[in-house]
């Protein structure tokens, strides 16, 4: 069977896919490992056990004779370098994108080139510290020079795993558009910062996400020759999100939910302005190298906090929530009551939700509670994908993650946009599944299907729409 390899790597869990031509996953394991320190004593990737877990998947892929491996392909968490020396060894620990950041420094930085505003507004990047990899760089020339010195190549993550199967320096446009301070979004180059720090000679020229290097060895378990093309690797909210921009030519938005809900917009290319980056928008970049407006919101962390309250104040189980349909009656008359409520706006609308202040004592069920809780949610969920969807041709929302199998935020969801086609979308593990049609035309000679997003549409009566 001929297939694809994509080895998918987040914070917690590490995955080996294989992907058939029709873009079934066919055999799939997963590995997680500790954490190790950095000098400083924080936590952080344990680059070591990563490095050999990459290269064991890589010996598995030859012991599978019921599979020939035509290609490879990398998804992986954004926001980190790892940092190579002249013979290509690794001489830094993969530091943590949540490590704080020194105050003092990053004002440095923001002061000698322009302000906070001026280069947040230039490469669509909030200022979120160790966040944004650009200044984690920065940080190791100015506090460590000696390691600095010694850096040959700054890989980001995905690129270093393609590394370790090709023995190629590439820099991926995914992966330098996602948040990292580096990339210039007005004049589509790197940001003249880097170049006048000299960290634009660190990083490996820029490699097409959609292209491939050709890797050749001794014979698998079948004897065949390894004989495989290889991609440059993606950040994985870039990758989750090519299944929906190969199934769909309308535009559309995809809120992709977790504990971040994340308002991603591919057809709005306006740059940021200092009021959507106050009310934490940011830019990526497409495969294509095209910008993808987005917006954040932390309405899956808060979802959680408070579904715990209830539970503790209802006497229900945690997970009682997943039981409950959304009730238009107890919608409706949760909207009268609305109506009493002084409204909130802008910034301070996303700080919180309104349901952390209310009394439980006011709901006479854990029904009526659970549907103002997701009304509160919504009223800023509605707020944030505003953000990047005025004014634009968006038409159509999919939401996928937790919040998509959620009735009662689908429905509220739809009536919050009564203008728009609302949709429960899905694509079984998107990031591998977008890594792999990323390089689609160099392995696989099949059309691609036609399923590959599986969706529901939600309607709610235009009477119910949010006001």
């Amino acid at each position: 069977m001929n297939c694809i390899a994509i080895l998918d790597i987040g914070k917690t869990n590490k995955k080996l896919f294989l992907i058939n031509e029709q873009y079934h996953i066919v055999y799939e394991r997963g590995m997680s490992f500790p954490e190790t320190k950095d000098e400083d004593g924080d936590n952080c990737e344990d680059i070591q056990l990563l490095t050999q877990w990459v290269k064991n998947s890589l010996k598995e892929l030859t012991t599978q004779p019921a599979f020939h491996v035509k290609a490879m392909n990398f998804s992986t968490y954004g926001a980190s370098f790892v940092y190579l020396n002249e013979n290509g060894e690794v001489i830094a620990p993969l530091y943590n994108y949540l490590k704080s950041y020194p105050t003092p420094l990053q004002n440095t930085f923001h002061n000698k080139y322009g302000g906070q505003l001026q280069i947040c507004s230039e490469t669509a990047s909030p200022a979120l510290g160790s966040l944004n990899s650009g200044l984690q760089f920065y940080r190791i020339k100015e506090q460590q020079p000696e390691l600095y010195n010694q850096i040959r190549y700054a890989l980001h993550l995905p690129q270093y795993v393609s590394y370790l199967i090709s023995g190629k320096y590439m820099t991926d446009i995914t992966s330098i558009g996602c948040h990292t301070m580096l990339w210039d979004f007005n004049h589509q180059q790197y940001h003249h910062w880097v170049i006048q720090e000299g960290i634009s000679d660190k990083l490996p020229p820029i490699f097409p996400a959609n292209a491939v290097t050709r890797c050749k060895g001794n014979v698998d378990a079948s004897n065949r020759p390894i004989d495989y093309v290889v991609g440059a690797g993606l950040h994985d909210s870039s990758a989750a999100l090519i299944p929906y921009l190969e199934s769909f030519q309308e535009p559309f938005v995809l809120i992709s939910t977790g504990t971040w809900c994340i308002t991603l917009n591919p057809f709005n290319d306006q740059p940021l302005t200092p009021d959507e980056l106050e009310q934490d928008c940011l830019c990526y970049l497409t495969y294509q190298g095209r910008p993808v407006k987005a917006a954040r919101l932390f309405a899956g962390s808060d979802h959680e906090q408070q579904v715990r309250r209830l539970s503790e104040y209802y006497q229900t189980p945690v997970n009682y929530y997943q039981q409950i349909a959304f009730d238009p009656a107890i919608f409706a008359h949760l909207q009268a009551t609305a109506v009493k409520e002084a409204p909130l706006s802008g910034k301070d609308l996303l700080q919180a939700s309104r349901f952390a202040h209310r009394s439980l004592s006011d709901f006479t069920s854990y029904e009526i509670a659970y549907h103002q809780l997701i009304m509160d949610l919504m009223k800023q969920q509605q707020h944030s994908t505003a953000l990047v969807t005025t004014g634009t041709a968006v038409r159509r929302i999919f939401v996928d993650g937790g919040f998509g199998k959620n009735p009662v935020y689908m429905h509220m969801l739809a009536a919050a946009f009564p203008q728009m086609e609302v949709f429960a979308a899905s694509v079984a593990q998107a990031t591998a599944i977008g890594a792999a049609l990323a390089i689609h035309q160099h392995w696989n000679t099949q059309p691609l299907p036609g399923d590959l997003v599986e969706m529901r549409h939600y309607a709610v009566n235009r009477e119910f729409a949010y006001r």
